[in-house]
């Protein structure tokens, strides 16, 4: 029987985002599921994407509301190579007005590469640094400027 279930969980897992109706808040709930399933295992992938110690990972999730949002803080922290505990009171202070509210309060650009992966939930949850990743959502495809156009 828990084999059935941890099945159909990974099933879950994996399609979540297109079940949760996808864009960013089926993202977002993939990533709530995934986290109440393996708080330890979601806290490691977290510190290691990010590059952040798992204590501190650990402490913006007890501050958030989901698990969800302490992934959203260190998204964009790192986005816009701010620290953690800045992008966490920004989030307090705008809680309930959502992630596009947020991101542009930190500096994130509406129009931007980052503020569209945003909006559409283009989002890597991979536990693996920035750079193992492959090209990070958000990020330009090498057509901007000075990319060998």
């Amino acid at each position: 029987m828990k084999k059935i279930v941890f099945a159909l969980l990974a099933l879950f897992i994996f399609n979540g985002a297109a079940i949760a109706g996808g864009g960013l808040d089926g993202f977002l709930s993939n990533l709530n599921i995934q986290a109440h399933a393996d708080m330890n295992g979601f806290s490691a992938k977290l510190s290691a994407q990010f590059g952040v110690p798992e204590l501190q990972v650990r402490a913006v999730i007890g501050t958030v509301k989901e698990p969800s949002d302490a992934f959203m803080c260190l998204q964009l922290g790192q986005w816009t190579q701010k620290p953690t505990e800045l992008v966490v009171r920004v989030y307090k202070a705008n809680q309930g007005k959502g992630w596009g509210v947020i991101a542009k309060s930190i500096g994130i650009k509406p129009g931007s590469a980052e503020f569209h992966a945003l909006k559409n939930g283009e989002l890597t949850f991979s536990g693996q640094p920035a750079g193992e990743q492959g090209e990070r959502a958000g990020k330009a495809k090498g057509r901007g400027k000075g990319h060998n156009k």
